[in-house]
């Protein structure tokens, strides 16, 4: 993390959001292939009112989900990083990380490279004990992501989104998680 708020990678550069992300962000939450595992698409209002709330909690606190561009065009992709998790539930509080990345840049390691250096982040810098991530139960690909940055599903946590209707059909949630000192051993080893 430099001074100005931002983590590099090979790759990528995660930073504070810029006004020129509103139009992309909302293009990719506006995709049905992106938001296949959320309840809705998001509206432009919508997609702007999140990038505030991540754009707040950055300028308040450092790090969140940081807007993600590529190294070397500069092109945004989307988001990954920490934030605090909003809402109840038996593995809270607790801190997820997260990715939503333009489906055209989908399959080419972004979000696994993006995320390792979010654990870094998370753990070196903010000596956070565990970080936890959890998407619908069906959600494959995120999963692999998980699995791949060393996480864990602790199926004795997983729970129903509390923000989903019951009975809705992405309502279950799965529960991953890596510890500090898993973290620590994977990264010895790599």
């Amino acid at each position: 993390m430099n001074a100005d708020n931002t983590v590099t990678t090979e790759r990528l550069l995660l930073r504070q959001w810029r006004e020129d992300d509103l139009a992309p962000f909302a293009k990719l939450n506006a995709d049905p292939r992106v938001m296949e595992y959320f309840p809705k698409l998001q509206t432009r209002d919508e997609s702007d009112g999140s990038v505030k709330l991540f754009s707040d909690h950055i300028q308040r606190c450092g790090w969140g989900f940081w807007a993600a561009s590529l190294l070397q065009t500069g092109e945004f992709i989307g988001f990954i990083g920490l934030q605090p998790v909003s809402f109840q539930a038996t593995f809270t509080p607790a801190v997820e990380i997260g990715w939503r990345l333009a489906f055209e840049h989908w399959g080419k390691g972004y979000a696994t490279e993006g995320a390792k250096a979010a654990l870094q982040y998370g753990f070196q810098k903010l000596h956070l004990k565990d970080i936890v991530s959890f998407t619908a139960t069906s959600n494959m690909r995120s999963r692999a992501v998980m699995e791949r940055i060393g996480m864990h599903h602790e199926p004795n946590n997983d729970f129903d989104h509390p923000r989903l209707p019951v009975g809705h059909p992405l309502s279950r949630h799965v529960l991953y998680r890596i510890t500090a000192d898993v973290w620590k051993n994977l990264s010895v080893k790599s």
